[in-house]
C-alpha cells in the first residue's frame, strides 16, 4: 500500500514547519560542506584549532564535507528528505558530543564549523546547536517516509567523487605555489625567491600562535630565513617576538601574501624554496611543525 494512503495526512501547520526547518538546515549544511569541499586545506586548519588530531584533521575535514553536502541535498529533496534529517541530527549530536569532551579547553575559542558564522564555545554555542538539533527532529518527524536507497547512493557517490577531485586540486597546488618575489622587511625588498623561507602567520594576541613560536624558537633553523607576518594587531608584533623569544623578521605585508597563500587564522605557516611553496603548515601540536620542517631540511 502506498505510504501516503497508510497514513493520516498531517496538520497543513506541521508540513509548514517541517518543511521550513528543512530548507533552512538543508541551506546552511549544504554551504558549510561545500566550503570544506572546495577549501579542504582550510577546513583541516580550523579541525586542528579545534583540538583534531593533525593526522585525522584532513580526513575529517573532507569526510564532513561529503556528509555535510550529502545531508543537505536529502533534506531539500522531499523524497529524502526524512533520511537528510536523521543523518544531520546524527552529525549535530556528534559534534554537541565533542565539544562536551573538550568544553574545558575549548570554551571561548572561535569554532567555525559554519563559514561566515563565528560562533564561540560557550553556552550560546551548545543552545545554538540544540536549536538546529530541534529543526532536524521536527523535519524528520513529520516528513513522509524516504525511499529510493540506490537513487540516494549515487547521489552520495557524485559528491564523493566531487570531494576527491577538489582535493586532488588543491593537493597539487599546495606543494608549487609562486610566492610573490619580495616583501618588505625594514623598509627595503626582501626576496622570497631564493633558499628557504619560513613565513608564519600569527595573531599576537593569539594563545596558539604564542605558543608555537614559543616552541619554535628552540628550533634550529640552520640557513632558512624566518619571517612573521602578523594577521591583527601589527603594533605588537615587538612585544610579541620579545616574550616568545622567536629570533625572525617582521614583513607587514599580509594583503599580498594572502592574497597567494589561503588560511583563515593563525597559526599557520608556509615553507617556501626558491619561491615556491614546499607545504602549508596548520597544526602546530605534537611533533608538528617540527616534524614536517625537518624532513623538508628547514630545521635540523
Amino acid at each position: 500500500m502506498d505510504d501516503s494512503m497508510a497514513q493520516p495526512p498531517l496538520a497543513a501547520w506541521k508540513t509548514v514547519a517541517a518543511v521550513v526547518c528543512a530548507v533552512l538546515l538543508g541551506l546552511l549544511f549544504l554551504i558549510s560542506g561545500v566550503w570544506k569541499i572546495t577549501d579542504p586545506y582550510r577546513a583541516a586548519t580550523l579541525m586542528t584549532q579545534a583540538l583534531v588530531p593533525h593526522a585525522l584533521s584532513l580526513p575529517a575535514a573532507i569526510g564532513f564535507g561529503v556528509g555535510e553536502t550529502f545531508a543537505a541535498v536529502l533534506l531539500l529533496v522531499p523524497r529524502y528528505r526524512r533520511w537528510g534529517a536523521w543523518l544531520t541530527a546524527l552529525m549535530l549530536v556528534a559534534f554537541l558530543a565533542y565539544f562536551t569532551i573538550f568544553y574545558a579547553q575549548l570554551r571561548g575559542q572561535d569554532c567555525n564549523c559554519f563559514p561566515w558564522v563565528k560562533r564561540a564555545v560557550g553556552p550560546e554555542f551548545f543552545l545554538g546547536d540544540a536549536v538546529m538539533l530541534f529543526m532536524a527532529i521536527v523535519a524528520g518527524w513529520w516528513a513522509r517516509p524516504s525511499a529510493g536507497m540506490r537513487t540516494a547512493a549515487i547521489v552520495l557517490g557524485a559528491v564523493a567523487v566531487f570531494a576527491f577531485a577538489s582535493f586532488g586540486i588543491h593537493a597539487a597546488r599546495q606543494t608549487g605555489v609562486r610566492a610573490p618575489d619580495s616583501v618588505t622587511v625594514d623598509g627595503r625588498p626582501f626576496s622570497l625567491q631564493q633558499g628557504r623561507v619560513f613565513l608564519y602567520f600569527f595573531d599576537p594576541e593569539c594563545a596558539h600562535c604564542d605558543l608555537a613560536a614559543r616552541r619554535m624558537a628552540k628550533y634550529n633553523w640552520g640557513d632558512t630565513a624566518v619571517l612573521v607576518v602578523p594577521t591583527a594587531q601589527p603594533q605588537f608584533t615587538g612585544q610579541f617576538l620579545q616574550s616568545t623569544g622567536l629570533r625572525a623578521l617582521v614583513t607587514y605585508d599580509l594583503a599580498p601574501l594572502r592574497q597567494v597563500f589561503s588560511f583563515v587564522s593563525g597559526p599557520y605557516a608556509v615553507a617556501l624554496e626558491n619561491g615556491r611553496q614546499k607545504v602549508g603548515l596548520g597544526s602546530f601540536e605534537g611533533d608538528e611543525p617540527e616534524a614536517t620542517l625537518r624532513g623538508l631540511g628547514f630545521v635540523y
